[in-house]
């Protein structure tokens, strides 16, 4: 597996398939022809489908010179590699093409071209599955924080650190940001009053309403073009910060225990996206909101006490009951279902590392039983379920 720092990178909404990945394929393509007169670029499936309401429009004409690029949509072509495929022409000024590069936003901000499509990524750990690092772990008497340390180095907390410290600040933005949400819905924010009815609600209410608030508040801003970090998308972006800031909050937990609970959910996330995929267009919400549920749980198992097994028992609980979770948000907007989905999500995952506690994390259906059966059931799905615009 690579590095967990691919789960989480910092960047901008309000879609890591739909605007970072085009944006870097952009970038490149546009540094390596940058004498062209002008250029072209043509957004195949699902890019094409839902990448107006993405702002995959936005997020290409930002990197080349004002009038010099094209943008052509073609939603009904579907590249063999992946549903999120885009081609990219430098133009002479005849009008003939210099240079051509056919690349894929694969999910989470990555991309891959046909060249890199089926490579093996650079290895930073040696196990693949959930069950191997479960028993390197039991065996050598660790946690899962010291299995990513041991194979990550010690750099990995300083891009953890950056990655708290953002994820924080997109929180308090998006608490203190009223008003309506860009692309035409009208749908309004709800964060802040999220927030104060939380502060002025009894002890039993508080928690709903401060997971809610947290997680409508990086949403949100994620909707809104703000700067986020993917947990592991920007569609499921709220979930995990959400939760990691709640128990922070509420039981007072040292700041190296959060980076150490984040680290665990990135070893969560990477296992989901080696043997499935993060990718809505590929898989269906399962692989975003599902997996990030599923990373959420696993670090509040631990913020709250658990050992290894019952850490991978709440991360297992999460992705088994978002199976078959579909992607198809209203007019292409990260905005219906999705905002409600972090918010309702990351209250579920509070509830999966509370079942998970109290048992000895022994249960009939492993973690990575239920990835492969997210692979399955995403293959399944129809098209019309994986991230179109309904």
């Amino acid at each position: 597996m690579q590095s967990i720092k691919s789960i989480f990178k910092i960047g901008m909404g309000p879609s890591s398939s739909h605007t970072m990945g085009p944006k870097k394929a952009a970038e490149i393509f546009f540094k390596k022809n940058r004498p062209a007169f002008a250029y072209r670029v043509t957004l195949f499936g699902s890019l094409a489908a839902t990448g107006r309401g993405h702002l995959t429009d936005k997020a290409l004409t930002d990197v080349f010179p004002p009038g010099k690029l094209e943008i052509v949509w073609s939603p009904k072509t579907f590249l063999p590699l992946h549903p999120n495929g885009m081609e990219f022409e430098a133009l002479k000024k005849d009008g003939s093409v210099s240079a051509k590069w056919r690349v894929y936003s694969v999910g989470g901000g990555d991309i891959k071209d046909d060249m890199s499509f089926g490579k093996e990524p650079h290895r930073v750990y040696p196990h693949s599955s959930m069950t191997t690092i479960l028993e390197y772990v039991s065996r050598n008497g660790m946690s899962f924080w010291e299995y990513v340390h041991e194979h990550e180095g010690k750099e990995i907390w300083d891009h953890l650190n950056k990655v708290w410290s953002t994820m924080i600040n997109t929180i308090q933005r998006g608490l203190n940001n009223e008003g309506v949400l860009p692309g035409g819905l009208g749908l309004s924010r709800k964060a802040a009053s999220y927030y104060k009815n939380f502060l002025a609600s009894s002890e039993d209410e508080r928690r709903s309403y401060q997971l809610f608030a947290y997680a409508l508040a990086c949403a949100e801003e994620n909707a809104a073009g703000g700067t986020i970090v993917t947990a592991p998308t920007c569609g499921s972006c709220g979930i995990v910060p959400s939760v990691a800031f709640f128990l922070k909050n509420s039981r007072d937990i040292p700041h190296n225990d959060i980076l150490h609970a984040l680290a665990t959910a990135g070893l969560i996330g990477n296992l989901a996206r080696t043997n499935a995929s993060i990718s809505g267009a590929e898989v269906g919400c399962q692989g975003e909101v599902g997996v990030a549920c599923s990373m959420a749980s696993g670090m509040a198992a631990q913020l709250m006490g658990g050992n290894p097994r019952q850490i991978e028992y709440a991360a297992e609980i999460a992705l088994e009951h978002k199976l078959g979770l579909t992607c198809d948000p209203k007019a292409g907007l990260v905005q219906i279902p999705c905002i409600e989905r972090n918010a309702l999500a990351a209250k579920n995952a509070i509830d999966n590392a509370d079942y998970s506690l109290p048992t000895d994390g022994t249960h009939m259906v492993s973690f990575d039983e239920a990835v492969a059966t997210m692979l399955r059931t995403g293959r399944d799905l129809k098209r019309i379920y994986r991230e179109t615009s309904g």
